[in-house]
């Protein structure tokens, strides 16, 4: 039996492929485990939106900043998204909690998890990676 190759995960002439893309965030050392998340802008879907990016148990992970209850930004105090133990992501309005490095909602009003957004981090700097519905805003 000879060996197929394995499917290409990306290609850039394919449409959905065309806008993939890795986008350089901050200093990896600007997020620190249990700390201050690092926002920044995006177009979701079409349409303008919050991100943020935080370090958890060493892994960072990147979310869209809006509620999953209600189509609203999660943080009342800017880019303060853990409980004070650091152990949970938290909607501030609806009290939400939401596990760092899943986005799963472990417990308040629930609909869903947070909105994954894939990061890296390369040499001294974490990125994150656009799609076809997650784009860069201008």
């Amino acid at each position: 039996m000879s060996k197929q190759p394995l499917p290409q995960l990306f290609d850039a002439t394919r449409q959905s492929d065309a806008h993939v893309r890795w986008l350089r965030l901050c200093a990896c050392d600007a997020l620190v485990d249990g700390g201050l998340a690092v926002s920044f802008d995006v177009v979701y879907l079409g349409a303008p939106c919050t991100a943020f990016a935080v370090r958890f148990q060493g892994q960072v992970r990147a979310y869209l900043n809006r509620c999953t209850h209600v189509a609203m930004e999660m943080d009342w105090i800017p880019n303060r998204f853990f409980s004070s133990d650091g152990q949970w992501l938290l909607c501030a309005t609806h009290g939400a909690m939401h596990h760092p490095l899943t986005g799963a909602c472990t417990a308040g009003p629930c609909n869903g998890g947070l909105t994954l957004i894939h990061t890296r981090e390369q040499g001294d700097a974490v990125h994150w990676q656009s799609q076809y519905d997650l784009l860069p805003a201008i």
